[in-house]
């Protein structure tokens, strides 16, 4: 079995927004998909975890697009693993049409923990490390390692939401994907009329659960020389018991 596995995905209408172009977090979604496709295919997924009281969360996720799949095209989604340590592992993806374009490149890192006790666990363990067996360095993903997104101090609050049903995954926590479809609905429709969203990291701290209620605090960056637009999200979980960040992100938008 090759080391790299490819995904045949198709940008449905109702997954695609009022350009007609696939939705981002639909897009992530596929990503996450094609992460577990390959991870399953070579017997380190998740429906073998979950027998063992472990799972895969997502730790980081920077995904870097010229373009984005238009309403009713075929893509392709290429997945490997680049390389593994202890606790976490770092996996690389490729977005493309099949036909030489490329779309644009993922880089996401992965930690394992425990289902019951939520904590890290050695990735190494499981079949004796086989999951080097899959390591892929010789690839070209040319974007940049997702970073942990620093923050001036200056952010301001600018929204809060209730969390619910719709929000909470096959892991009992909140969505990665849902924090990003709320991070891009802090922008106003005309930014994505005029604007390509560019690049976009995220950098997960903690969980958070169905009823938390999520504090969304923004830092704009004003002045690059590069003209692009770039915005900082901090992602604060609040209950009856805690208040803590869960996760920290940046975009990237380019005028069209």
């Amino acid at each position: 079995m090759n080391k790299i596995g490819n995904y045949l995905f198709l940008a449905e209408p109702f997954h695609c927004d009022f350009t007609h172009h696939l939705f981002v977090g639909h897009l992530g979604n596929h990503l996450l998909n094609a992460a577990d496709y390959h991870s399953t295919e070579r017997g380190f997924g998740m429906n073998y975890l979950n027998t063992i009281h472990k799972t895969w969360v997502l730790s980081r996720l920077a995904v870097e697009m010229t373009a984005m799949p238009e309403q009713y095209q075929h893509f392709h989604v290429e997945t490997w693993v680049e390389g593994a340590v202890r606790y976490f592992t770092k996996r690389n993806f490729r977005i493309s049409d099949g036909n030489g374009h490329i779309f644009g490149y993922g880089r996401s890192v992965w930690a394992m923990i425990d289902t019951e006790s939520r904590q890290p666990q050695d990735i190494l363990a499981i079949h004796n490390g086989a999951i080097n067996d899959w390591v892929e360095t010789g690839y070209d993903c040319p974007i940049s390692d997702s970073s942990r997104v620093k923050m001036s101090g200056n952010e301001q609050q600018v929204r809060s939401i209730d969390t619910y049903y719709s929000d909470v995954d096959v892991n009992g926590h909140i969505n990665s994907i849902k924090y990003i479809e709320h991070v891009l609905d802090l922008f106003p429709i005309q930014m994505y009329s005029s604007h390509i969203l560019l690049r976009f990291d995220i950098a997960y701290v903690a969980e958070s659960h169905g009823g938390d209620r999520l504090l969304f605090f923004r830092e704009d960056e004003a002045g690059r020389p590069d003209g692009l637009q770039s915005f900082k999200i901090k992602i604060v979980k609040e209950n009856d018991t805690e208040k803590a960040e869960v996760c920290r992100c940046n975009l990237i938008f380019k005028e069209k």
